[in-house]
């Protein structure tokens, strides 16, 4: 038995917590960012704001307390947004032992140092740090139906261990050994999809999208190669799997958001109607650029997302230049 440490009460954080439950086996703690929310899942059962319709087991502790949170953990599973990471890793990085199995599952790239997540961990704590990715959507996990996910960690100890801990008939998890990949999969993915929902919001056809999504893994794909991953970790689940549900599933927040773009709503109008939830993509995109400024790679989605969100531009103008681009071989 594994005591595990939830960090962050948003959807994906209950999901997990759920899914944990239902395997059975383990002591769960769900740490929330507030006193309210805590409160409000402990007197409801519920997590109303983020996934609602879904009771917590009683065996699920919820507190509002990090330092007890995570304390005597065995596993730390970070599922807070990206951009807040670094504050919360800062606070507790004192408490922390060396023992401590370090989890990734938020997704996204830090403003300004442009670092993935497992390495604003370790840049902060010194100690390793294990990434959760792929294909899911948190509705759906916490619901249990059947889901396949990648633990990735350069020790392969590490990803066996979180693998046995989270693995259960509803949710199976492979391992991986290409930290790098796998999180560049599941951070860049969230670009990809708001440039999917403004080919939807367009009424541009499914010949847009499949040629989006397409090129959208080939633009991540370079990426990720030049920050040192492998071109088949983004053909597997945290590349083209998870590309594929976020740029088609309509519980994809950034699709959602996409989507509105391509109707001509104003991104403030957009997120201000999401409750507190978070896309991801919003601000992972001009830290992508960053990011592909730095190794010299081409990104001409992301490129046009960026000017769709930051500049005004028409998504339907962002559309036309995209397909203006002078002709290329596919593989180059």
């Amino acid at each position: 038995m594994s005591r595990i440490a939830i960090l962050g009460a948003g959807a994906w954080g209950t999901a997990l917590a759920l899914s944990l439950a239902r395997r059975g086996g383990h002591d769960v703690t769900l740490w929330a960012h507030s006193s309210a929310l805590a409160a409000q899942l402990a007197e409801n059962g519920e997590n109303l704001p983020y996934l609602p319709g879904f009771t917590l087991p009683a065996g699920i502790a919820v507190t509002d307390d990090l330092p007890a949170a995570i304390f005597e953990a065995d596993i730390l599973l970070f599922v807070t947004p990206s951009q807040h990471l670094r504050g919360i890793v800062s606070h507790i990085a004192p408490l922390l032992t060396r023992d401590q199995i370090i989890v990734s599952a938020s997704k996204g790239i830090e403003e300004g140092s442009f670092l993935r997540m497992t390495q604003v961990i370790a840049s902060v704590t010194g100690n390793p740090c294990a990434v959760l990715s792929g294909p899911t959507f948190a509705q759906e996990v916490a619901a249990g139906t059947p889901a396949a996910i990648v633990a990735a960690a350069s020790d392969p100890r590490m990803s066996q261990t979180i693998q046995r801990d989270f693995s259960s008939p509803s949710l199976r998890v492979y391992t991986n050994d290409d930290v790098t990949g796998v999180e560049m999969g599941g951070a860049l993915k969230n670009v990809i999809a708001l440039a999917s929902g403004v080919v939807t919001g367009l009424n541009l056809g499914h010949n847009s999208a499949a040629a989006l999504i397409t090129r959208g893994i080939a633009e991540i794909t370079r990426l990720a190669v030049a920050c040192g991953g492998r071109r088949q970790t983004l053909a597997g689940l945290s590349g083209i799997g998870d590309l594929v549900l976020t740029c088609t599933g309509n519980l994809s927040r950034n699709r959602s958001v996409g989507i509105e773009l391509g109707r001509g709503r104003k991104l403030d109008d957009i997120l201000s109607g999401m409750g507190g939830k978070v896309a991801e993509g919003v601000r992972s995109t001009a830290s992508a650029l960053g990011l592909a400024a730095r190794y010299g790679v081409e990104m001409p989605i992301t490129e046009q997302v960026d000017a769709i969100l930051h500049h005004n531009k028409k998504p339907a103008d962002a559309i036309r230049d995209l397909m203006s681009r002078p002709g290329r071989d596919e593989y180059q």
